[in-house]
């Protein structure tokens, strides 16, 4: 099997998946069992400074949105950090990293806005033995409104400098976990880097309400004839999470800034594609959630069997590896030229792609007397709705070669069809 071992700003893990902070580790029980189901690190439950307790709803505290078979692919979650008491917490993390030297454990932490309260609680945990600290800049309830969480990470100037405030004050890693609630991911980013963080998480869950009840009039899940506004977390986001990701890791400002993905993290293949985009490791929430702890096995045999296959012998060798073929869309090669074909042994002749296409696309396939549907090349644009809506799969992209004439302009495949000789490339530009 492929070396799963990580090494994340200095932290290492047995494999590059992590439990993220939420519901699952929010007690040396649950981390105990995750461990030994196999996670590679865990990062605990945000923590909160001594003074009023923290107070949980008594009720339902998730929304859900389901897929095809019930499958859960998004999840509204309106729990706060930690109820449980700050000592507890501390006196737990400490056993458990006493026990499992080789996992990462990584403390969330989330207090008020001012110097002296992070100090406090970063002397506090530093005697647990815990790899690092996570900043949490990203509750988008209850804890926005007391002017933490997504309140704090909204705002750069904050997150700069509360960044150095625990750089200053504490000897350890420190992770920023980043908004996704906010228009340009890349600003928090590169002030989190000017605080001195040595690496980024993201995204956090996406400010949401998830359905309405229409009898009771009232968002879910409803307390006592009440709803809110939650956390969205889950498969639902994971496309939004992966061009965050891509965005930091391609910006000139925070190129090499080491990042963990999260966002809809449930497979193997999800993990591999943050790893492409530059995440150093992973945090999962919602398929821990749904499925349990042991999901991670298939996660971790998934990504061994991948690597295996691709010649890669240590997770470096993907992460950040598709940051290259990211581009603007003005920087496209325009000139690329493909059609659809039906591969007619395969097609169930169900004319979904002909629906698709004939109402909401460019009129480009025909349906034959005898239920046979054919790509009319003269009106195809390459737009790929029907490869998409097909439930077969029997539909591909056929590039044309140099010089063939193109059916629907009446002109020859241009010769920079070739992205490395593109005159539009800013590599090749700058090269020059």
């Amino acid at each position: 099997m492929a070396n799963l071992v990580t090494d994340f700003i200095g932290i290492r893990s047995p494999n590059p998946f992590w439990l993220a902070s939420a519901p699952p580790t929010d007690k040396e029980y649950n981390v105990r069992r995750a461990y030994e189901a196999g996670w590679g690190g865990v990062v605990w439950k945000t923590l909160g400074a001594d003074g009023p307790p923290v107070v949980n709803v008594n009720g339902p505290r998730y929304g859900v949105v389901y897929g095809p078979d019930r499958r859960v692919i998004g999840l509204n979650n309106i729990e706060l950090i930690t109820d449980r008491p700050l000592e507890v917490n501390l006196r737990e993390i400490k056993s458990v990293k006493r026990d499992y030297p080789d996992r990462a454990l990584i403390i969330s932490l989330m207090v008020p806005c001012d110097e002296d309260s992070w100090r406090d609680i970063l002397h506090r945990i530093e005697d647990t033995g815990a790899d690092g600290v996570e900043l949490n800049f990203g509750c988008p309830h209850g804890m926005a409104e007391r002017g933490m969480g997504s309140a704090v990470g909204q705002v750069p100037e904050y997150i700069e400098m509360v960044t150095r405030w625990v750089k200053t004050h504490s000897r350890m890693p420190c992770i920023v976990k980043l908004t996704p609630n906010i228009t340009d991911v890349r600003k928090p980013a590169e002030a989190a880097m000017r605080g001195g963080a040595d690496a980024v998480s993201l995204i956090n869950t996406i400010n949401s309400i998830t359905s309405v009840n229409l009898d009771a009039f009232c968002p879910e899940p409803m307390i006592d004839g009440m709803g809110t506004h939650g956390g969205y977390c889950g498969p639902a986001v994971k496309p939004i999470a992966l061009n965050m990701v891509a965005e930091i890791a391609r910006n000139p400002a925070t190129h090499g800034l080491p990042i963990s993905g999260i966002g809809g993290v449930a497979t193997w293949r999800d993990a591999a594609e943050f790893m492409a985009l530059g995440a150093g490791s992973v945090q999962v929430c919602t398929a821990a959630m749904t499925y349990g702890f042991k999901v991670v096995q298939e996660m971790i045999s998934g990504l061994s069997d991948y690597m295996d296959r691709k010649g890669f012998t240590s997770v470096t060798d993907l992460v950040g590896r598709a940051v290259p073929k990211i581009t603007d869309w003005q920087y496209l090669n325009l000139n690329y030229t493909t059609k659809a074909v039906i591969d007619q042994t395969e097609c169930i002749k169900c004319g979904r792609c002909y629906a698709a296409c004939e109402d909401t696309s460019h009129q480009a396939i025909a349906v034959e007397p005898d239920r046979t549907y054919v790509v009319k090349d003269e009106e195809c644009v390459a737009c790929n709705l029907c490869v998409d809506v097909c439930p077969v799969d029997c539909i591909t992209m056929k590039e044309l070669p140099l010089g063939e004439v193109d059916p629907r302009t009446g002109r020859p495949v241009a010769a920079y069809a070739n992205w490395t000789t593109h005159p539009n490339n800013p590599a090749r530009n700058a090269a020059e």
